[in-house]
Protein backbone atom coordinates (compact mmCIF):
# COMPACT_ATOMS: atom_id res chain seq x y z
CA UNK A 1 0.00 0.00 0.00
CA UNK A 2 1.36 3.43 -1.20
CA UNK A 3 1.88 5.77 1.33
CA UNK A 4 0.58 9.88 0.62
CA UNK A 5 3.96 11.93 0.33
CA UNK A 6 3.40 14.94 2.56
CA UNK A 7 3.74 18.27 0.60
CA UNK A 8 6.64 20.58 1.63
CA UNK A 9 5.74 23.87 2.92
CA UNK A 10 6.24 26.78 2.07
CA UNK A 11 9.00 29.31 4.33
CA UNK A 12 6.94 31.68 5.29
CA UNK A 13 7.55 35.17 3.84
CA UNK A 14 9.94 37.76 5.72
CA UNK A 15 8.65 41.06 6.76
CA UNK A 16 10.47 44.32 5.16
CA UNK A 17 10.42 46.46 7.63
CA UNK A 18 12.36 48.84 5.35
CA UNK A 19 9.21 49.92 3.33
CA UNK A 20 8.99 53.65 4.39
CA UNK A 21 12.41 54.30 2.59
CA UNK A 22 10.50 54.18 -0.45
CA UNK A 23 7.57 56.68 0.67
CA UNK A 24 10.36 59.00 2.45
CA UNK A 25 12.20 58.54 -1.24
CA UNK A 26 9.90 60.46 -2.50
CA UNK A 27 9.19 62.71 -0.52
CA UNK A 28 12.77 63.88 -0.73
CA UNK A 29 12.49 63.88 -4.66
CA UNK A 30 9.46 65.66 -4.99
CA UNK A 31 10.90 68.57 -2.33
CA UNK A 32 13.97 68.44 -4.52
CA UNK A 33 11.63 69.30 -7.67
CA UNK A 34 9.89 72.19 -5.37
CA UNK A 35 12.86 73.76 -4.85
CA UNK A 36 14.57 73.62 -7.99
CA UNK A 37 11.75 75.66 -9.25
CA UNK A 38 11.53 78.13 -6.48
CA UNK A 39 14.78 79.08 -7.07
CA UNK A 40 14.47 79.42 -11.14
CA UNK A 41 11.77 81.35 -10.48
CA UNK A 42 13.92 83.47 -8.10
CA UNK A 43 16.07 84.51 -11.45
CA UNK A 44 15.03 87.74 -12.08
CA UNK A 45 15.69 88.44 -16.25
CA UNK A 46 16.97 91.73 -16.07
CA UNK A 47 16.00 92.18 -19.54
CA UNK A 48 12.73 91.43 -19.52
CA UNK A 49 11.82 93.29 -16.55
CA UNK A 50 13.14 96.56 -17.92
CA UNK A 51 11.14 96.08 -20.91
CA UNK A 52 8.12 95.73 -18.33
CA UNK A 53 9.28 99.13 -16.30
CA UNK A 54 9.40 100.78 -19.54
CA UNK A 55 6.31 99.48 -20.44
CA UNK A 56 4.34 100.50 -17.26
CA UNK A 57 6.05 103.96 -18.04
CA UNK A 58 4.53 104.52 -21.24
CA UNK A 59 1.42 103.00 -20.76
CA UNK A 60 0.79 105.56 -17.87
CA UNK A 61 2.11 108.72 -20.09
CA UNK A 62 5.01 109.00 -17.98
CA UNK A 63 8.79 109.89 -19.78
CA UNK A 64 10.55 109.19 -16.27
CA UNK A 65 10.03 105.48 -14.77
CA UNK A 66 8.31 104.85 -11.19
CA UNK A 67 10.67 102.04 -10.79
CA UNK A 68 14.41 102.15 -9.68
CA UNK A 69 16.77 101.36 -12.59
CA UNK A 70 18.37 102.10 -15.70
CA UNK A 71 19.39 98.97 -17.36
CA UNK A 72 19.27 98.86 -21.51
CA UNK A 73 16.83 96.63 -23.03
CA UNK A 74 19.19 96.16 -26.01
CA UNK A 75 20.84 92.92 -26.80
CA UNK A 76 23.85 94.14 -27.67
CA UNK A 77 25.54 97.64 -26.67
CA UNK A 78 26.02 100.30 -28.73
CA UNK A 79 22.36 100.11 -30.27
CA UNK A 80 19.47 102.12 -29.97
CA UNK A 81 15.70 101.66 -30.60
CA UNK A 82 14.74 103.00 -33.84
CA UNK A 83 12.51 106.33 -33.37
CA UNK A 84 9.00 107.08 -34.83
CA UNK A 85 9.25 108.28 -38.31
CA UNK A 86 6.81 111.40 -38.38
CA UNK A 87 5.50 112.79 -41.74
CA UNK A 88 7.00 116.03 -42.55
CA UNK A 89 4.64 118.59 -42.46
CA UNK A 90 6.27 121.69 -43.74
CA UNK A 91 5.80 122.66 -47.55
CA UNK A 92 9.00 124.50 -47.24
CA UNK A 93 10.60 122.28 -50.03
CA UNK A 94 7.61 122.09 -52.21
CA UNK A 95 7.70 124.67 -54.93
CA UNK A 96 5.14 127.79 -55.82
CA UNK A 97 3.00 125.81 -57.81
CA UNK A 98 3.04 122.72 -55.82
CA UNK A 99 2.14 124.46 -52.73
CA UNK A 100 -0.68 126.05 -54.85
CA UNK A 101 -1.97 122.82 -55.98
CA UNK A 102 -1.79 121.22 -52.06
CA UNK A 103 -3.52 124.60 -51.26
CA UNK A 104 -6.74 123.92 -54.38
CA UNK A 105 -6.78 120.16 -52.60
CA UNK A 106 -7.40 120.84 -49.25
CA UNK A 107 -9.50 123.74 -50.02
CA UNK A 108 -11.79 121.32 -51.98
CA UNK A 109 -11.85 118.56 -49.71
CA UNK A 110 -13.13 121.48 -47.01
CA UNK A 111 -15.83 122.10 -49.81
CA UNK A 112 -16.99 118.63 -50.08
CA UNK A 113 -17.24 118.09 -46.41
CA UNK A 114 -19.60 121.44 -46.23
CA UNK A 115 -21.81 120.35 -49.24
CA UNK A 116 -22.15 116.69 -47.39
CA UNK A 117 -23.02 118.23 -44.75
CA UNK A 118 -25.51 120.49 -46.13
CA UNK A 119 -26.84 117.85 -48.19
CA UNK A 120 -27.65 116.03 -44.96
CA UNK A 121 -29.00 118.78 -43.38
CA UNK A 122 -31.71 119.83 -46.11
CA UNK A 123 -32.63 115.86 -46.20
CA UNK A 124 -33.40 116.34 -42.33
CA UNK A 125 -35.43 119.51 -43.09
CA UNK A 126 -37.52 117.90 -45.62
CA UNK A 127 -37.59 115.07 -43.18
CA UNK A 128 -38.86 117.18 -40.52
CA UNK A 129 -41.11 119.36 -42.72
CA UNK A 130 -43.08 115.66 -43.62
CA UNK A 131 -43.67 115.58 -40.08
CA UNK A 132 -45.17 118.63 -39.23
CA UNK A 133 -47.51 118.39 -42.29
CA UNK A 134 -48.72 115.17 -41.03
CA UNK A 135 -49.16 116.56 -37.40
CA UNK A 136 -50.90 119.65 -39.01
CA UNK A 137 -53.14 117.80 -41.37
CA UNK A 138 -54.22 115.34 -38.01
CA UNK A 139 -54.67 118.56 -35.71
CA UNK A 140 -56.88 120.13 -39.33
CA UNK A 141 -58.86 117.18 -38.85
CA UNK A 142 -60.39 117.59 -35.47
CA UNK A 143 -60.50 121.01 -35.54
CA UNK A 144 -57.31 121.92 -33.58
CA UNK A 145 -54.53 123.48 -35.85
CA UNK A 146 -55.47 126.85 -34.23
CA UNK A 147 -54.31 124.88 -31.15
CA UNK A 148 -50.17 125.12 -31.44
CA UNK A 149 -47.66 126.31 -33.67
CA UNK A 150 -44.48 124.86 -34.95
CA UNK A 151 -41.03 125.95 -35.54
CA UNK A 152 -38.33 124.13 -36.93
CA UNK A 153 -34.77 124.28 -34.78
CA UNK A 154 -31.18 123.24 -34.22
CA UNK A 155 -33.05 120.99 -32.03
CA UNK A 156 -35.34 119.43 -34.53
CA UNK A 157 -38.82 120.04 -34.71
CA UNK A 158 -41.36 122.16 -32.13
CA UNK A 159 -44.50 121.99 -31.82
CA UNK A 160 -45.68 124.61 -29.36
CA UNK A 161 -49.44 123.95 -27.45
CA UNK A 162 -50.14 127.78 -27.19
CA UNK A 163 -53.82 127.65 -26.64
CA UNK A 164 -55.09 128.82 -23.14
CA UNK A 165 -57.27 125.85 -23.19
CA UNK A 166 -53.94 123.74 -24.26
CA UNK A 167 -51.45 125.05 -21.56
CA UNK A 168 -53.55 124.29 -18.64
CA UNK A 169 -55.37 126.70 -16.69
CA UNK A 170 -54.18 129.75 -14.34
CA UNK A 171 -51.47 128.05 -11.69
CA UNK A 172 -52.84 124.19 -12.79
CA UNK A 173 -50.84 121.67 -13.74
CA UNK A 174 -54.18 119.25 -15.17
CA UNK A 175 -54.44 119.23 -18.54
CA UNK A 176 -58.28 120.78 -19.93
CA UNK A 177 -60.49 118.30 -21.88
CA UNK A 178 -58.96 120.14 -24.99
CA UNK A 179 -55.98 119.84 -23.88
CA UNK A 180 -56.03 116.22 -24.02
CA UNK A 181 -57.70 116.25 -27.06
CA UNK A 182 -54.70 118.06 -28.88
CA UNK A 183 -52.18 115.67 -26.91
CA UNK A 184 -53.86 112.72 -28.29
CA UNK A 185 -54.17 113.49 -31.90
CA UNK A 186 -50.17 114.72 -31.93
CA UNK A 187 -49.57 111.54 -30.07
CA UNK A 188 -51.30 109.32 -32.85
CA UNK A 189 -48.35 110.86 -35.42
CA UNK A 190 -45.73 110.86 -32.78
CA UNK A 191 -46.36 107.15 -32.15
CA UNK A 192 -45.46 105.96 -35.76
CA UNK A 193 -42.06 107.59 -35.79
CA UNK A 194 -38.66 106.88 -33.84
CA UNK A 195 -37.52 109.87 -33.01
CA UNK A 196 -36.85 111.14 -29.60
CA UNK A 197 -39.12 112.89 -27.54
CA UNK A 198 -38.17 116.09 -25.01
CA UNK A 199 -41.46 117.71 -23.45
CA UNK A 200 -40.34 121.61 -22.63
CA UNK A 201 -42.73 123.43 -19.73
CA UNK A 202 -42.98 126.78 -19.17
CA UNK A 203 -44.20 129.34 -17.39
CA UNK A 204 -45.07 133.42 -18.17
CA UNK A 205 -43.06 136.16 -17.25
CA UNK A 206 -46.57 137.24 -15.02
CA UNK A 207 -44.67 138.38 -11.92
CA UNK A 208 -46.63 136.82 -9.51
CA UNK A 209 -46.23 133.48 -7.36
CA UNK A 210 -48.03 130.66 -8.63
CA UNK A 211 -50.50 129.35 -6.23
CA UNK A 212 -50.27 125.64 -5.80
CA UNK A 213 -46.29 125.75 -6.38
CA UNK A 214 -43.62 126.82 -4.93
CA UNK A 215 -41.83 128.31 -7.91
CA UNK A 216 -42.24 128.85 -11.67
CA UNK A 217 -39.73 125.80 -11.92
CA UNK A 218 -41.93 123.19 -10.58
CA UNK A 219 -45.27 124.22 -12.17
CA UNK A 220 -43.10 123.99 -15.62
CA UNK A 221 -41.75 120.82 -14.48
CA UNK A 222 -45.22 119.26 -13.46
CA UNK A 223 -47.24 120.40 -16.63
CA UNK A 224 -44.53 118.83 -18.56
CA UNK A 225 -44.54 115.82 -16.55
CA UNK A 226 -48.52 115.68 -17.41
CA UNK A 227 -48.05 115.66 -20.76
CA UNK A 228 -45.38 113.25 -20.78
CA UNK A 229 -47.08 110.73 -18.76
CA UNK A 230 -50.35 111.21 -21.18
CA UNK A 231 -47.58 110.28 -24.30
CA UNK A 232 -46.31 107.17 -22.35
CA UNK A 233 -49.80 105.71 -20.37
CA UNK A 234 -52.73 106.62 -22.94
CA UNK A 235 -50.47 106.69 -26.49
CA UNK A 236 -48.23 103.95 -25.37
CA UNK A 237 -44.84 106.00 -26.86
CA UNK A 238 -42.10 104.16 -25.35
CA UNK A 239 -40.50 104.86 -22.34
CA UNK A 240 -36.80 105.33 -23.68
CA UNK A 241 -38.42 108.27 -26.67
CA UNK A 242 -39.27 110.53 -23.43
CA UNK A 243 -37.82 112.90 -21.19
CA UNK A 244 -38.90 116.35 -19.46
CA UNK A 245 -37.57 119.69 -18.80
CA UNK A 246 -38.86 122.60 -17.15
CA UNK A 247 -38.03 125.94 -17.79
CA UNK A 248 -39.81 127.98 -15.54
CA UNK A 249 -40.38 131.38 -17.41
CA UNK A 250 -37.31 131.88 -18.82
CA UNK A 251 -37.39 131.08 -22.33
CA UNK A 252 -40.55 133.26 -23.93
CA UNK A 253 -41.82 132.32 -26.95
CA UNK A 254 -42.41 136.21 -27.68
CA UNK A 255 -41.36 139.43 -26.10
CA UNK A 256 -43.30 139.52 -23.04
CA UNK A 257 -43.88 143.24 -23.48
CA UNK A 258 -45.86 142.12 -26.77
CA UNK A 259 -49.85 141.92 -26.71
CA UNK A 260 -50.77 138.52 -25.76
CA UNK A 261 -47.54 137.41 -25.71
CA UNK A 262 -48.22 135.82 -21.96
CA UNK A 263 -50.85 133.18 -23.27
CA UNK A 264 -48.52 132.03 -25.98
CA UNK A 265 -45.54 132.00 -22.99
CA UNK A 266 -47.70 130.00 -20.42
CA UNK A 267 -47.25 126.78 -22.46
CA UNK A 268 -45.76 122.84 -23.44
CA UNK A 269 -43.39 122.26 -26.23
CA UNK A 270 -43.34 118.81 -27.72
CA UNK A 271 -39.68 118.63 -28.98
CA UNK A 272 -39.20 116.11 -31.96
CA UNK A 273 -35.36 115.72 -31.41
CA UNK A 274 -33.13 115.23 -34.76
CA UNK A 275 -31.12 112.87 -34.71
CA UNK A 276 -28.40 114.44 -37.20
CA UNK A 277 -24.79 115.18 -36.31
CA UNK A 278 -24.37 118.24 -34.31
CA UNK A 279 -22.73 120.33 -37.56
CA UNK A 280 -25.95 119.13 -39.47
CA UNK A 281 -28.15 120.06 -37.07
CA UNK A 282 -26.99 123.39 -36.72
CA UNK A 283 -28.29 124.24 -40.34
CA UNK A 284 -31.71 123.20 -39.58
CA UNK A 285 -32.96 126.78 -39.13
CA UNK A 286 -31.34 128.25 -41.50
CA UNK A 287 -32.70 126.19 -44.07
CA UNK A 288 -36.34 125.00 -42.75
CA UNK A 289 -38.75 127.42 -44.13
CA UNK A 290 -41.29 130.03 -42.42
CA UNK A 291 -44.30 128.15 -40.53
CA UNK A 292 -46.79 127.40 -41.94
CA UNK A 293 -49.93 130.35 -42.34
CA UNK A 294 -52.32 128.08 -40.69
CA UNK A 295 -50.40 127.63 -37.49
CA UNK A 296 -49.98 131.88 -36.41
CA UNK A 297 -48.18 133.18 -33.44
CA UNK A 298 -50.98 134.23 -31.60
CA UNK A 299 -53.73 132.40 -29.97
CA UNK A 300 -56.94 131.86 -32.01
CA UNK A 301 -60.26 133.02 -30.22
CA UNK A 302 -61.21 131.51 -27.02
CA UNK A 303 -63.82 129.13 -27.56
CA UNK A 304 -66.27 127.99 -24.67
CA UNK A 305 -65.48 125.15 -22.20
CA UNK A 306 -66.35 122.29 -23.13
CA UNK A 307 -69.16 120.69 -20.82
CA UNK A 308 -66.36 118.52 -19.22
CA UNK A 309 -64.06 121.20 -18.27
CA UNK A 310 -67.47 122.43 -15.79
CA UNK A 311 -67.03 121.84 -12.53
CA UNK A 312 -62.74 121.63 -12.86
CA UNK A 313 -60.91 123.49 -10.20
CA UNK A 314 -60.05 126.45 -13.06
CA UNK A 315 -60.07 129.95 -12.17
CA UNK A 316 -61.56 132.66 -14.29
CA UNK A 317 -59.79 134.47 -16.47
CA UNK A 318 -58.16 137.24 -14.54
CA UNK A 319 -59.08 140.28 -16.10
CA UNK A 320 -55.13 141.71 -15.10
CA UNK A 321 -54.01 139.14 -17.39
CA UNK A 322 -51.97 138.12 -14.63
CA UNK A 323 -52.01 134.21 -15.37
CA UNK A 324 -49.24 131.71 -14.88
Amino acid sequence: MATRRKRPEEPEEHENHERWLVTYADMVTLLMVLFIVMFAMSQVDERKFAELREGLAAGFGSQDSILNGSASIQTEAGKAAIGVVAPQLSDASLSEAQQVEVAQAVARTEQLSRDRTRAEAEAEVDRLEKLRRELLDALRDHGLERDVTTTLDERGLVVSLVSRHVVFQADRAELSSRGREVVDVLASVLVEVDDPLQIDGHTNQVPVKPAFFATDWDLSAARAVTVLRRLEERAGIATDRLSAAAYGHTRPLLDPSEPRSQQLNKRVDIVVLSTAAPETAALIPELSRKPDSDTPLTPGPTPDPAPSDVGEAAAPPDPTGEQR
